[in-house]
């Protein structure tokens, strides 16, 4: 798959193609084409394009954590030791080998990373929090908040 570059114009239509595939991923040309006024082979030539182009970098579902026994979300706001670009490398490495870690993001303000981590019911957060991310390289200062109710997720 080809990588997005920042040339890539997106028109009118491509970012309706856009809107209507995150809420209906498994959408037929036919449906699409429908719901945005292009023919079929029309919307499946402009997704080919967007896929081709890496601005449609994949298709997923949406799960309903709570039916798999997820039903606690914690955000993490890590704060680094330091800035180096070192530090900042262990600690994105031993992020995507923890499993238990769902999104990770390089944050601008006064954390460096916000972590996403769903927990199972029977899982408790301090044995993830003492073992797992008090323990990633670089690592000064972990804050953490659970969810108390997800309003909106795409």
């Amino acid at each position: 798959m080809k990588s997005f570059e920042k040339s890539y114009d997106l028109d009118q239509t491509d970012r309706e193609l856009i809107k209507y595939l995150r809420l209906e991923g498994r959408a037929t040309a036919a449906q699409m084409g429908e719901a945005i006024g292009l023919s079929p082979s029309a919307a499946h030539r402009r997704v080919k394009m967007l896929e081709e182009g890496g601005v449609i970098t994949g298709y997923g579902a949406r799960v309903n954590d709570a039916a798999t026994g997820k039903r606690t979300t914690v955000f993490v706001h890590v704060t680094l030791l330091d800035q180096r670009r070192e530090t900042f490398e262990a600690f994105e490495k031993a992020v995507r080998a923890c499993l238990e870690i769902t999104e990770a993001h390089l944050m601008s303000g006064e954390a460096d990373y916000l972590l996403r981590i769903l927990l199972d019911d029977d899982q408790p957060y301090e044995a993830i929090h003492r073992d797992v991310l008090s323990s990633m390289p670089g690592v000064s200062r972990l804050v953490s908040t659970f969810a108390i109710r997800t309003i909106k997720r795409l």
